[in-house]
């Protein structure tokens, strides 16, 4: 209890000096849409600028900027591959981006397009061409207006979703197959409380189902299966039916035991197309009633949804297939230098202007703007072109733009929405135009991330802002998951997907631009307790989503937060430690963790040797990796951190006991002393643990970073950490030129022509990173992070790109190549090591309260230290630079290594320590 009163005076005494607004944190709940305006850079098309135009239909209206030569040549802003432009700027909240299309690299001739927030609905369009050259430009520039649909699925921006449409009689209410009330299957499937991207249990989406969505995915088939409705009537029926519309296979059928507000049986038989079934009712009155099918087993079926309506009207229920239109009405707007546009299938209207008057109007009828318009970039005469596909593009054609050796010309263009009136006010005012572009523009941009760094930092500064602009402009949409479509930060275009150990670390790096884009990136892939699935989940079940709280924490320390995030993340935890729902991650006795079921990659790490091969052996029933049990073992400990800060005594134990059931596992079965790694663990057909998994039944064949991580959840005896940090400082080993090789190239099995296996990734490094920090092993943990931005600063400097990986022999970047997922850690280095005002710990640690005075050149700091066995943690914090600094422990003073001014790494004595108080002050 003494303890618990300290903790609430110091989490008072940190809600006082932080404040942190966390009021919209109700907002958050049973959403996961991020709060960003409806304009944003959220294409998966052409790059530019967006409109989410009905956010019920998934609908988004394009507007791109397409630069070249006049007469020449012409570059299409490709999100898909690289295509010559850049993200260049963002503001955390799309006030203002930006983006930098190279005409002649690197930056001899280029644009500078440019997307500022006037008001809610409209959008300043600035193109800043620049000629560095001696010669004289002439250059083209072509808006690009679009509209797009919500896709059937992702990965698939050409092929939308043509959902049913449903038309009833009056007074009729249409209830979604997939708005049941319970839905079970009578063989329970590991994914039942873990559905695939967030879709509810049995969800499928096609062409049809009305709204788009229906239930499947083998319903029906097996007798037990049950789905149940509250079925609400507002007004008396008489006659009533229930109308039930389904799809199954030609000649198949099934048989449903009906009950509750009608009890019968129902057999639903296919014609290998959409049908419907009715069942009678009699006379129905107001309220509700549950009802409930219960399948006697036969064939599968594809439920759409039902209505109670009375048996005369049936005839009149009609559902045709939405059949999209890309292509608008041109009409002209109320100046010369405009147009406006409306698509039939949304209400509001789009205006779009411009201040240059060489212009011509033309129309793309195609799916893709690629080789044809490249093709066709010489063709002056046609203004209506048709190609392959289905799908529109609206072309306002400036030319020549001449631009006069080593200068730069402005163009200014602005796109708005809303009724007919409304956007032509917008386009009518032209009154001192050019002073009021400058003036939003100006505005718009001081929205910018202060990116100062101390003087050793600012080399880096370049780089980090380019990562900067890509992880936040990195926003797709329409994303669909739990019923809903949501704009989401990606990792990259290509993945217009939820993406979950991905955007943990975008969450990450987020927060060092701005903690509500963080904390909304956290609130995407967590679930209320007791929801269908536990948490949202697409790829590799990585927990970083966790990493993302505590590092939340620590900087908020705010209890509303915690009381949110606390119980989402248990129940998280829960599913992931095989004691929940129907999760199968704890099915072998070994209690070593594994989630096959569940993805096929367990650290992200595609072709991880150990990995790679289990699969090619079918091995996924009897093999558990390592790194499952680890990452667990370490949520263990973050949450019994959080569940101390509240003061759940049972949550604590149930904690414990996790830690401790799972290090046994890992070091009676998994540490292998012959490699010094520990192994992958094979079991037998009865679940029970045989051997560690070797190559060519020699070698570990988890060596690599995969069997160093048990030492990241912080298990490892004194022996076992000396050995895997020599693994991970030797360059014979796992350290490279470039950081930490995934796959110790020391390995038989090591390549240098793979996808993980000879290559370097920040994500990893990032885990590590903090390990040392928990090992006091702050030289080290500055050498990763510091070898990282090195890497990065090099690759970005020559190319502009922002990428996924390293490759060991080069040094160069590789992989997507706007990619804000896995690298977003450099932000996270960047800030802790080079921007003043920031303190950084390990996991071990729960700060209480964090304080810098104004001027950063003061730190008070209170921990809770959750370490089992460390003698020494470090810290690192980055103070103002034009001063030198001591560092008083728990009223002693303790040595402070200066890695660059301003740049303090302190380690602390924290040995049978469960608390400190921490100043850092200028010295004498």
């Amino acid at each position: 209890m003494k303890k618990l009163l300290v903790l609430s005076i110091l989490l008072f005494c940190a809600e006082v000096f932080a404040m942190p607004d966390m009021s919209y944190l109700p907002e958050l709940n049973g959403t996961h849409d991020l709060s960003l305006p409806d304009w944003g850079p959220y294409t998966k098309r052409y790059i530019g600028v967006s409109h989410i135009t009905d956010v019920d239909q998934g609908t988004r209206f394009d507007l791109s900027v397409f630069p070249g030569y006049y007469r020449r040549k012409v570059f299409v802003p490709n999100v898909f591959y690289e295509s010559g432009y850049h993200p260049w700027e963002a503001s955390p909240n799309f006030e203002y981006f930006s983006f930098r299309h190279e005409i002649e690299w690197q930056d001899e001739v280029y644009t500078d397009v440019s997307y500022s927030e006037i008001d809610k609905n409209s959008r300043l369009v600035r193109v800043e061409c620049v000629n560095n050259t001696d010669l004289n430009q002439s250059l083209a520039l072509h808006f690009m207006a679009s509209l797009h649909f919500p896709p059937i699925k992702a990965y698939s921006p050409y092929t939308p979703l043509y959902m049913g449409l449903i038309t009833l009689p009056a007074k009729a209410v249409w209830i979604d197959a997939l708005d049941y009330q319970d839905l079970t299957f009578i063989n329970p499937r590991p994914q039942d409380n873990l559905v695939y991207d967030g879709k509810m249990r049995a969800e499928i989406r096609d062409d049809g189902f009305v709204n788009g969505s229906g239930i499947g995915l083998g319903f029906g088939a097996d007798k037990g299966d049950k789905v149940s409705y509250v079925i609400k009537t507002d007004v008396p029926v008489d006659d009533a039916v229930l109308y039930i519309r389904y799809n199954m296979s030609k000649n198949h059928s099934v048989t449903f035991n009906v009950t509750g507000m009608v009890t019968a049986n129902l057999t639903l038989s296919g014609n290998g197309d959409f049908a419907y079934q009715t069942i009678d009712l009699g006379k129905v009155y107001p309220g509700s009633q549950l009802i409930t099918l219960e399948s006697q087993g036969g064939s599968a079926v594809e439920l759409d949804g039902m209505t109670v309506i009375s048996k005369p009207d049936v005839k009149s229920i009609n559902i045709v297939n939405k059949d999209w239109d890309p292509v608008p009405e041109i009409l002209d707007g109320p100046t010369k230098n405009s147009i406006i546009l409306k698509y039939k299938d949304i209400d509001l209207y789009y205006g779009i202007s411009w201040d240059f008057d060489m212009f011509q109007i033309r129309e793309w009828y195609m799916r893709d703007l690629g080789d044809y318009f490249k093709q066709m970039s010489n063709e002056h005469v046609k203004t209506v072109f048709k190609g392959e596909g289905k799908g529109h593009f609206t072309n306002i054609f400036f030319r020549p733009v001449n631009i006069e050796p080593r200068s730069t010309k402005i163009i200014n263009g602005l796109v708005c929405c809303g009724t007919k009136e409304k956007v032509e006010s917008y386009l009518s005012d032209n009154s001192n135009t050019a002073e009021k572009y400058d003036s939003i523009y100006k505005d718009a941009r001081s929205h910018l991330v202060n990116l100062d760094a101390n003087p050793e930092g600012e080399k880096y500064k370049f780089s980090i802002e380019r990562m900067t602009a890509t992880t936040t402009c990195n926003v797709v949409y329409p994303v669909y998951t739990q019923k809903q479509y949501i704009r989401h930060s990606a990792p990259g275009r290509w993945w217009d997907c939820l993406y979950t150990w991905d955007s943990g670390f975008i969450g990450i790096g987020l927060l060092q631009l701005d903690e509500r884009r963080a904390v909304e990136n956290l609130n995407a892939y967590v679930n209320e307790p007791g929801a269908q699935s536990a948490f949202i989940h697409h790829g590799t079940p990585v927990p970083v989503q966790h990493y993302l709280f505590l590092e939340l924490w620590n900087q908020l320390q705010s209890t509303k937060y915690l009381e949110y995030f606390y119980p989402r993340l248990k129940q998280y935890h829960e599913f992931m430690a095989g004691r929940l729902g129907s999760s199968s991650t704890r099915t072998m006795k070994s209690n070593l963790l594994k989630t096959w079921d569940y993805f096929y990659n367990s650290g992200g790490w595609d072709d991880y040797p150990p990995q790679k091969y289990l699969h090619e052996q079918r091995w996924e029933s009897n093999v558990t990796p390592v790194v499952t049990t680890a990452h667990v073992i370490r949520t263990a400990k973050i949450l019994k951190m959080a569940a101390t800060q509240l003061g759940l005594t049972q949550d604590i134990k149930a904690y414990d006991k996790d830690i401790e059931m799972f290090s046994k596992a890992l070091q009676k079965y998994s540490w292998d002393e012959d490699s010094g790694y520990f192994g992958y663990v094979v079991h037998n057909e009865k679940g029970k643990p045989e051997h560690i998994m070797k190559y060519e039944d020699k070698v570990n064949y988890n060596m690599g970073l995969g069997g160093a991580y048990p030492l990241f959840s912080g298990i490892c005896d004194d022996e076992q950490k000396q050995i895997l940090l020599e693994k991970l400082k030797s360059d014979k080993h796992i350290w490279s030129q470039v950081g930490l090789s995934a796959v110790d190239q020391s390995a038989p099995y090591y390549r240098t022509d793979g996808y993980w296996n000879g290559t370097v990734w920040l994500s990893h490094q990032w885990f590590f990173w903090k390990s040392m920090l928990d090992l006091g092993e702050g030289e080290f943990a500055f050498k990763i992070a510091k070898t990282a931005l090195e890497t990065w600063k090099r690759e970005v400097e020559a190319s502009y790109t922002c990428a996924e990986h390293f490759l060991i022999e080069t040094g160069r970047g590789a992989g997507w190549h706007e990619f804000g997922g896995l690298s977003a850690p450099v932000l996270d280095w960047y800030t802790s090591y080079f921007r003043p005002g920031h303190l950084t710990t390990g996991l071990d640690v729960w700060t209480n309260q964090t304080v810098f005075d104004k001027d950063n050149t003061e730190l008070s700091t209170e921990f809770d230290i959750f370490s089992d066995d460390n003698k020494t943690c470090s810290v690192v914090v980055c103070m103002n630079p034009e001063y030198s600094y001591k560092a008083v422990w728990n009223g002693v003073e303790v040595p402070v290594n200066e890695f660059a001014k301003g740049t303090l790494s302190i380690d602390l004595p924290i040995e049978k320590l469960e608390h400190g108080s921490l100043k850092v002050t200028k010295a004498n």
